[in-house]
């Protein structure tokens, strides 16, 4: 059964093809008039040069963390640690780079074909980052896997945990600081519709759909499933002697096997993606989803017999899926116009901007509890299933094994935003437009679900890691009544707070200089309202950029040093305490600030539909207040906590050898 292991790199290679022929796909297509290949090229420009300088930065980063590894560590985990942090710069530049192609020629098939041709355009642009995700994520694993580095294989998921965090917190400090100054101005204080080209910071909005929802989507999801392999296959390998395996290793492949299953379970769901013009194509993006997790589920089961003797290892794998799927569609409950939550909002806003940000805080506090139960309950079964903990890192693979497509449909949403916006700007027909908005409209829902099954997969990832932190330690408890564990506990419970305070601050900064900007030309340019003068894109476009590039350095720099601090200080089983603590935190606060900003979204969407007094009412201003706090907790702060839990685990388990189990105080 040894000669599965190529199975994985093989499908790798399958996904990347695949992704190939999308982008194909896309090219091809027509991309529009003049005009709209104008504002596509001003777009793409921007988001190049945004990753361009943000590369620049993490080269450095790269280099140094290089360094460190090699001198305390090991050159192989070094090696490892690099080719892991370019395996996922490559995956959200070349996913941001067909996002970027692929908005102009949804618009401009919504204008020639229809919604099903449109919809078809978007989905393909966003499996090009999800083939790429899953592609180069098995690719790395299993070729390292494979020329026996297994020791080093931490260090290839440090690399994608390390950029991951700082494309999701510099790409969300970017497309909000856009999104916030746009909406405060253009909305509420002139009151131009969103995405009107008379408003400068409209561009720099569009870029940072790109930059934030794209590439740092990708990269999140990038980093969760090499983790969650990672984790997988290194504990099969320790634990192999209660696995019950019916040859060698084979509690190392089975992941990699399931997880080459999922890239082809992805690749045949892709094909079931398919609308109808007068259709929801939120029906069609979901049946992509269920087919895939179902050839998962059936593959786990033939391969656990065959494995293992029983089907004990297909129960965490499936374990692991249904989470996911349902907390995707707990998150839509939340976060969905269709639903009561966003309708309570959006009542709540006829009395004022307070009630409307009371009633948001409320739903996404109330939001917590299923996905929390939800993960408890597949942690349960997955843990008596296998009866050890490898159980829980299989459930993490199972929840992950459907990435590609996850990162397709999610990927598919900001292409639709931004393909709204170059129908409003070009022009276009209104009843293009019509359609964009509603591709929108569910891309806003897949993007809410999406970071619902970002968090859902980061809390078993991490916990995943864990495990993985104290088997290499040799911690079997950790005791809750140690001065040390208590300190670390706190210090852990502690970070994600730290963490979203510099992160909603940077946006808060980089807001400002927005709103004066776009406040400054509209006051001193005259004839930008009646049309008569263009507006400056690129001094908002060098905003955003140069915000985001600034502000991201610290809270990245923190999630590193903090557990080599507490590590080397307080020792192993208070560096233990620590990843407790903010496993538990911040899984609770991502979910809240992911969901309380997807609701206040849809609430002010509800509202411009026509309810509560429609666009321009008291109700409509009050909602976009709420819109705009919620804008950096669900795309720049909720989601970057993901990556900060991981990454900290990560962190503590490539360096592990250097702390003692006392440290030095």
């Amino acid at each position: 059964m040894e000669f599965l292991v190529w199975l994985a790199p093989v499908l790798s290679l399958v996904a990347l093809l695949f992704a190939a022929y999308k982008a194909l796909y896309v090219s091809r297509a027509p991309a529009g008039n003049d005009r709209m290949q104008e504002i596509a090229s001003a777009i793409a420009e921007g988001a190049n040069a945004f990753l361009m300088s943000e590369y620049r930065i993490l080269a450095i980063f790269i280099v140094v963390l290089f360094a460190l590894i090699a001198v305390f560590i090991d050159l192989g985990t070094a090696v490892c640690f690099l080719i892991g942090a370019l395996f996922s710069i490559a995956a959200g530049f070349f996913g941001m780079r067909v996002a970027t192609r692929a908005n102009v020629r949804t618009a401009n098939a919504a204008m020639q074909s229809g919604m099903n041709r449109a919809l078809s355009i978007a989905f393909s642009g966003g499996s090009v980052m999800g083939m790429c995700v899953v592609g180069l994520g098995l690719l790395g694993c299993s070729l390292i896997y494979i020329t026996g580095n297994i020791s080093s294989m931490f260090g290839f998921s440090l690399g994608a945990s390390s950029i991951a965090l700082f494309a999701r917190v510099g790409g969300g400090i970017y497309t909000k600081a856009a999104d916030v100054g746009a909406d405060l101005v253009g909305k509420v204080e002139v009151g131009i519709p969103e995405d009107d080209p008379r408003n400068p910071a409209v561009i720099a909005d569009n870029v940072g759909d790109n930059v934030g929802d794209v590439a740092g989507m990708g990269a999140d999801l990038f980093e969760s499933y090499v983790g969650a392999i990672v984790s997988a296959l290194t504990l099969g390998v320790t634990m192999r002697a209660s696995l019950h395996e019916s040859f060698a290793n084979a509690g190392a492949l089975f992941p990699l096997v399931i997880a080459a299953i999922g890239i082809f379970a992805s690749v045949i769901a892709s094909f079931f993606v398919r609308g109808k013009d007068d259709s929801n194509p939120h029906s069609a993006l979901k049946m992509g989803s269920y087919v895939s997790s179902a050839l998962v589920a059936v593959a786990a089961v033939v391969f656990s017999k065959l494995f293992f003797g029983g089907f004990f290892c297909a129960f965490s794998i499936v374990a692991g899926l249904i989470v996911g799927l349902v907390i995707g569609k707990v998150t839509e409950v939340y976060t969905s116009e269709d639903y009561k939550s966003v309708k309570r909002i959006a009542d709540q806003s006829e009395t004022g901007s307070a009630t409307t940000i009371i009633s948001g805080i409320a739903v996404g506090m109330q939001s917590t509890w299923v996905p929390i139960v939800l993960i408890s309950v597949g942690i349960y079964i997955s843990y008596m299933a296998t009866g050890n903990l490898y159980g829980i890192a299989l459930a993490a693979v199972g929840m992950l094994s459907t990435t590609g497509i996850t990162v397709a449909v999610d990927a598919y949403g900001p292409i639709a935003d931004n393909s709204g916006g170059i129908a409003e700007m070009s022009g276009l027909d209104p009843h293009v437009r019509e359609i964009t908005d509603k591709l929108d409209a569910v891309g806003n829902t897949t993007a809410a679900m999406g970071k619902g099954f970002a968090i859902g997969s980061a809390a078993l990832t991490a916990l995943a890691l864990f495990v993985s932190y104290a088997d290499q330690v040799k911690l079997g408890s950790i005791n809750l009544l140690s001065p040390e564990v208590v300190i670390g506990l706190l210090i852990g419970g502690m970070l994600p707070f730290a963490f979203s305070a510099l992160t909603m601050d940077s946006v808060s900064k980089a807001a400002y200089k927005m709103i004066e900007e776009v406040r400054r030309q509209f006051r001193e340019i005259p004839g930008i309202l009646d049309g008569e003068a263009k507006p400056d894109y690129s001094s908002c476009v060098s905003i955003s950029t140069k915000a985001a590039l600034h502000q991201m350095v610290v809270p990245g720099l923190m999630a590193v040093i903090c557990p080599l601090l507490v590590g080397i200080l307080l020792g192993t089983e208070a560096l233990g305490g620590l990843l407790a603590g903010s496993l538990v935190t911040g899984v609770l606060l991502a979910i809240y600030m992911s969901n309380a900003g997807g609701a206040w979204d849809n609430a002010k969407k509800y509202i411009e539909e026509g309810h509560n007094g429609g666009k321009g009412s008291p109700a409509h201003k009050a909602a976009v207040v709420g819109d705009t706090v919620g804008d950096p907790f669900k795309d720049t702060s909720g989601p970057s906590i993901n990556i900060l839990i991981k990454l900290m685990t990560v962190v503590a388990l490539v360096f592990a050898p250097i702390f003692t189990q006392s440290g030095l105080l």
